[in-house]
């Protein structure tokens, strides 16, 4: 295999044919021309604001021998790498951004073959205007012409073309006193307008400077940059002026000579003398002026006829400038005046933080109440504040941090504000404006972020192993390698599904085996984690989705079934399948012999006979065969796509009804095919009779336990005058000693209506026919005859029921009856006799 090489340095590309030591012709480049794509790059030309990543260019080679070739690149010491490119295929890709304003070309040159390729870099507007000799500062005398040039604001573009030039306007250029020459910067005053120190002293001035626009990332585009000119007025009437005059005179008063006035020192420059009249006029400007008082020292000779000074006189002016506001206050750095002050500092700095690398310093240099001004910051409020706040003559500027969650690399990269000093007790108000930017450098102080909470996946049950499920996106706003994140995931729900670190996409383990019937529903957390461990969750919700992979199925293939004229049989299939309609069966009959008999319900597999079939003789009419047996081949087929089905055999036994209709009967028939299924339900109902028999004699048996003896009754009989009297009975039981014939019975027969005596404590009134003469307390004799009815009496339960019988009218009752009822009733007495009165 033979290798092209191509070697860029920072302004030239080299691409090499490196031959292998052996006798053969090198590999060699194919050239088509400077409009082709791909080649060996001849007078490739490429934009600089061509984006990262872009494919710009496909190296194209052979080797006469057809030997294949590869394609490699390699860099010279120090410099930068600005492409990429595929060894195999030779496609080239950019991997550094270009600025043709730092390297306008870059060149290759071939070793082996003489060859030279030149790669030119053209020019995008990617760069704004940009001032220089700021600040811009003007002293124009009040009686300058109007159209007089004052300065020259000058602005470059280092970008070419249309994107390097630059014009010139200004901002409110109706109400400006000024005019800008738009090509060559030239400021002037407007013709017709003169200036006017009385009425204002300084004017501010923005100037605007617009590069041609040009196309940027195919996009045109248009910067601009602003500066601020500050003319000061100055008063014109003062140069010159008399301030005072002194005055010598001659003691010789009749022929006076003539008097010299000359100035000796104090002056500075500033001040001169009439020599003949002694008047002290100023020779320089207000502005001009350096000290607040000056002491001239004055000289008075008298001068002979001759020309020769005869004597000498002195004396002391003393001058004192009085303040003019004639300064605005003016900012410096640390060369001196400065308009523009730059920072670089790390995001959300601590609250109270001092930004030290901004070293401002700012003037004004008039004297006392012209000297008084404030500062303050425009621009974004609440973030930083700047101190001091109000300044007599000079201070350092300090500003300081206020907010510094508001100090956000990705909110703000960069922060522009203007400091403002104004004059505070002035009718000036004189004041002047530095441009405060603070770019900001990123750290880690963002989590990783998922672009929602819990994601929702499905995926077929026969998905093969390594199957993508969902993708899920975090984002980290951080730059650089703090904005890098990987993901993992884990939870129970997580062992059959694996994540790719970098890209997010969930997929199943290779050798994972998905089954909606066993496992329909997997739930797990899925984490995104940047380098320092900083990280957050969401959850993954993933249904596994039926497919159709299962058949229906009978409980048997061959089915026997009893069907009664008029009652019809079943025949189910199930279908494992987890989800509808995958699991819904539909039945039919695919084969019946003779035909049109059956009827079966395509939901439910209930098969009917036809409705015209009532009885045995219609289908002995139908067919020979007297037994009555009938094959059908019933088919089971679910609704899934595709779709599954089964069939089984049905043999029919078609009968009449023979028993008497009822529940019974039809339970029986209908389980006449199934025997177990009647024992099952036989047994059942016998469990549940002998529970409720075991709960009866359980309840019974506490009920006795707790009224295990019975007490005597005190009879009460009242007489009324109505002609049915009634009988008043106090029931009182006693107590009893338990005996094995407690549980004997008392019966007398009356000729009464039946009445029942519950065991009761309460008194009751039960209406009697008239009661009988007294008995004796012997037994009664046994020829007693009376209507007696019928008393039991349970003394288990301690209750007294009586039950009244009644007699036809003129029936007899036996002797050998009466006579034991009456031997009842004498024990019965006697038993109560013997018992304590209560």
């Amino acid at each position: 295999m033979k290798h092209l090489w191509q070697l860029p340095p920072s302004l030239f590309l080299n691409l090499i044919h490196v031959c292998l030591a052996q006798a053969n012709y090198a590999p060699y480049f194919f050239d088509n021309g400077a409009s082709s794509t791909n080649g060996n790059m001849a007078l490739l030309s490429l934009a600089e604001d061509t984006a990262v990543g872009t494919h710009v260019y496909t190296l194209n080679g052979t080797d006469p021998e057809g030997d294949p070739v590869t394609y490699g690149m390699t860099f010279e010491s120090g410099s930068r790498k600005y492409f990429a490119i595929d060894e195999n295929y030779g496609n080239v890709t950019l991997i550094e951004e270009l600025d043709r304003e730092v390297q306008c070309n870059k060149a290759q040159s071939i070793c082996g073959v003489a060859e030279k390729v030149r790669i030119l870099v053209t020019d995008a507007n990617d760069e704004s205007p940009e001032f220089t000799n700021t600040p811009y500062i003007a002293q124009v005398l009040e009686n300058t012409p109007s159209g007089s040039s004052i300065l020259k604001i000058e602005a470059i573009d280092r970008d070419t073309g249309s994107g390097g030039s630059i014009t010139y306007f200004l901002q409110n250029i109706h109400t400006n006193k000024f005019t800008i020459d738009r090509h060559s910067g030239v400021l002037r005053i407007k013709t017709g307008i003169t200036l006017d120190y009385e009425k204002s002293r300084t004017y501010f001035v923005t100037v605007v400077a617009k590069d041609g626009g040009g196309k940027l990332r195919g996009n045109n585009k248009v910067f601009s940059a602003t500066t601020t000119v500050t003319i000061n007025v100055e008063d014109d009437t003062l140069a010159g002026s008399e301030v005072i005059t002194v005055v010598a005179i001659d003691g010789d008063r009749g022929k006076p000579n003539d008097i010299h006035y000359r100035l000796l020192n104090g002056s500075e420059g500033s001040f001169e003398i009439n020599n003949a009249t002694g008047a002290i006029s100023v020779i320089k400007s207000p502005n001009q002026l350096k000290k607040e008082v000056y002491e001239l020292k004055i000289q008075a000779s008298e001068i002979s006829p001759e020309g020769e000074a005869t004597a000498h006189a002195f004396a002391t002016a003393t001058i004192r400038v009085v303040d003019l506001n004639n300064h605005p206050p003016t900012f410096y750095g640390e060369n001196g005046p400065q308009n523009r002050f730059e920072l670089t500092m790390y995001e959300h700095p601590p609250e109270g933080e001092i930004l030290r690398g901004l070293k401002i310093t700012v003037n004004d240099s008039d004297q006392g109440a012209n000297a008084k001004f404030n500062l303050r910051l425009v621009g974004p409020g609440g973030i930083f504040r700047v101190v001091p706040q109000t300044v007599l003559n000079e201070a350092q500027v300090t500003i300081i941090v206020e907010n510094s969650a508001a100090i956000d690399y990705e909110k703000f990269q960069v922060f522009t504000f203007k400091l403002l000093a104004i004059e505070v007790n002035t009718p000036e108000k004189f004041s002047s404006t530095a441009d405060i930017v603070i770019r900001l450098l990123d750290t880690n102080d963002n989590v990783p972020k998922f672009s929602s909470d819990y994601y929702i996946a499905r995926i077929p049950e026969n998905s093969p192993g390594g199957s993508n499920v969902v993708a899920v996106t975090a984002t980290d706003p951080d730059s650089g390698l703090w904005g890098e994140m990987k993901y993992s995931i884990y939870g129970t729900g997580a062992d059959l599904f694996l994540i790719h670190p970098s890209t997010g996409i969930i997929y199943t383990q290779p050798w994972a085996t998905l089954d909606a019937e066993v496992t329909s529903k997997y739930n797990f957390y899925v984490k995104a984690e940047d380098t320092e461990g900083k990280y957050s969750l969401a959850e993954v919700f993933i249904t596994v989705l039926d497919v159709n992979d299962h058949s229906p199925e009978f409980n048997e293939n061959i089915q026997e079934k009893t069907m009664i004229i008029g009652t019809p049989v079943k025949v189910e299939a199930i279908d494992q399948d987890a989800e509808e309609p995958n699991n819904i069966v539909d039945y039919s009959i695919m084969q019946a012999d003779p035909a049109n008999v059956f009827d079966i319900d395509q939901s439910t597999g209930e098969i009917k006979l036809k409705s015209y079939i009532r009885s045995l003789d219609i289908i002995h009419n139908i067919t020979n065969n007297k037994d009555c047996i009938w094959s059908v081949v019933v088919q089971a087929k679910d609704r899934g796509s595709p779709s599954f089905s089964t069939t089984a055999v049905l043999k029919i036994d078609i009968t009449e009804e023979t028993l008497h209709k009822g529940p019974m009967a039809a339970f029986l028939m209908q389980t006449k095919d199934n025997p177990m299924k009647a024992l099952g339900v036989l047994a059942g109902v016998m469990g549940v009779m002998v529970a409720i028999t075991i709960l009866i004699s359980t309840a019974m048996f506490w009920r006795n336990k707790r009224s295990n003896k019975i007490m005597p009754v005190r009879r009460i009989i009242k007489k009324r005058q109505n002609h049915q009297p009634t009988r008043m009975i106090r029931m009182e039981w006693l107590k009893f000693k338990r005996s094995s014939n407690a549980a004997e019975k008392f019966v007398v027969e009356e000729d009464t209506k039946s009445l029942q005596n519950e065991n009761s404590n309460n008194n009751f009134q039960v209406p009697l026919p008239p009661p009988p003469p007294a008995a004796p307390a012997l037994p009664p004799a046994p020829a007693l005859k009376t209507n007696v009815s019928e008393w039991r009496v349970p003394t288990v339960s301690g209750s007294l029921s009586p039950k009244l019988i009644k007699k036809k009218k003129g029936a007899a009752v036996c002797t050998s009856h009466n006579a034991l009822v009456s031997e009842l009733k004498q024990r019965f007495e006697m038993r109560n006799a013997a018992s304590p009165h209560i």
